[in-house]
């Protein structure tokens, strides 16, 4: 299984965003999160991406890679 920052799966990113509806901007993103009990470095990443608005949940994982390729760099 693929793991993200702090090793963290995408589907434990995914839960933590569970009940959000689409499209959702970062912001509801961030606040569906702290509601679901996100860790920290879930959050540094959500509120490390762009400030838009996600039309889906891939979308969402897609911003969260390139979150987490910066982070590592």
């Amino acid at each position: 299984m693929t793991r993200g920052l702090g090793g963290h799966s995408p589907a434990n990113v995914t839960h933590h965003l569970k009940g959000i509806h689409f499209p959702a901007k970062k912001q509801d993103l961030i606040q569906q999160a702290k509601k679901n009990g996100a860790e920290k470095d879930i959050m540094d990443v959500l509120n490390g991406m762009e400030d838009q608005e996600f039309a889906s949940i891939a979308e969402v994982m897609k911003a969260v890679g390139e979150v987490e390729r910066g982070m590592q760099s």
